[in-house]
């Protein structure tokens, strides 16, 4: 079948500068690309009392910009979060938006960005393509090798005690994004661990994603993979390493550019009631469920992961069920050797609580649609015992 026959789109961001060091001259760049001069910062409390925003700010406000910084984004924010920062953005007559941090901050930038200038309620955007209008400039900067979100279009909202829902629009993804690995230098092990294998859960399942996987996408997570595959462990070991750092965050970037365009599925699916339930970070519950779903989806991924293979361990003339273990077993020993947790009960997940879980994860059909195999329910509560 030729690729004419197979018609696919191909969406991100509209310009990426990656520069170690770049956040110290922001207010350089952004006066040059935008004409906006009442800029909100969103980011969290951590990043703003350790100093790691003081060069950025500098830079800002030597280039004339009145900043509103509001630093109050937590792991899986809630709706009101969101709500508190558009207030604060609107108080101050912000014209743009600066998202600077993890994924959960770039996250509430790019519904800021949007609802600053929008009258709809939140409650219409969730979904696929609910928002309607424009939104004020937007600019993404993240400080971790994981989510990708400076490059996605989707934003995902805790609504309740334990439950999370998707917003997914073209207006959500960023006029630029900066990619100075500079700021990803303070990370400690743990987290550059669990950040960098979600970044790699990401290239492999939008690598194996059952809809929209496509050529662009393909190109997108093998580059991604075989980056962070490589730098994940020096990463780790010393976190000064310039050229692992960058290469992590370049590696992030590229799977989170893979994914938006081709969805992820069941280690996601599986990973959110787990974050919800009990606030664990996002890239740690994807690293807690990638083993048990790769060893699930072999039956009908081996030879995408073959192909994997390939990429992050060399050309090999072995079969392909072969080399789809193969590649299984990479992953597993990548993930031992990182130092994050490996299994729910290292985390203090209770085993009493896997079926409620199992239910749970049903909820996320976005998310499950996209997977090589169909998981059920009691598929899905065999995945947590295998996780536990």
């Amino acid at each position: 079948m030729t690729l004419a026959s197979q018609p696919f789109s191909f969406d991100t961001p509209g310009s990426m500068l990656v520069e170690w060091g770049g956040a110290a001259r922001i207010g350089a760049l952004l006066r040059g690309w935008f004409t906006q001069r009442n800029l909100l910062i969103v980011t969290d409390r951590f990043l703003h009392e350790n100093g790691l925003l003081g060069p950025s700010l500098d830079s800002l406000k030597a280039e004339g910009f009145a900043v509103t910084v509001f630093d109050s984004v937590v792991a899986d924010p809630p709706e009101h979060v969101l709500m508190a920062c558009i207030e604060q953005g609107k108080a101050a007559g912000a014209d743009i938006v600066l998202g600077l941090g993890g994924g959960s901050s770039m996250d509430i930038a790019k519904l800021a960005a949007v609802m600053l200038v929008s009258e709809q309620p939140l409650a219409e955007l969730y979904g696929i393509g609910k928002v309607q209008g424009g939104r004020v400039p937007l600019v993404q900067v993240p400080t971790t090798a994981g989510t990708g979100s400076e490059v996605t279009n989707i934003t995902i909202l805790t609504t309740g005690e334990t439950t999370k829902m998707g917003i997914v629009a073209p207006q959500l993804y960023a006029d630029r994004v900066l990619l100075d690995a500079e700021l990803t230098v303070g990370l400690p092990r743990t987290q550059t661990a669990a950040t960098g294998i979600d970044a790699m859960v990401h290239a492999i399942e939008a690598f194996t994603s059952r809809h929209r996987k496509n050529p662009l996408s393909d190109l997108f997570a093998r580059e991604a993979l075989r980056l962070m595959a490589a730098n994940l462990l020096p990463a780790c070991e010393d976190g000064t390493n310039h050229a692992a750092r960058e290469a992590m965050l370049l590696g992030s970037n590229l799977a989170g550019q893979a994914f938006s365009n081709s969805p992820v599925a069941a280690v996601h699916a599986l990973a959110y009631p787990l974050g919800g339930h009990y606030h664990l970070p996002h890239g740690l519950t994807n690293a807690l469920m990638l083993g048990p779903v790769l060893r699930f989806n072999m039956a009908a991924a081996a030879p995408l992961y073959a192909e994997l293979a390939d990429v992050v361990l060399g050309p090999s003339e072995t079969g392909v069920q072969a080399r789809s273990a193969d590649f299984v077993a990479f992953m597993q020993d990548l993930m031992d050797r990182s130092g994050a947790p490996l299994r729910l009960r290292d985390v203090d997940v209770p085993e009493a609580d896997l079926p409620m879980l199992a239910s749970d994860a049903m909820l996320q059909s976005r998310l499950l649609v996209n997977n090589p195999i169909d998981v059920t329910e009691a598929d899905a509560l065999e995945l947590y015992r295998a996780a536990y």
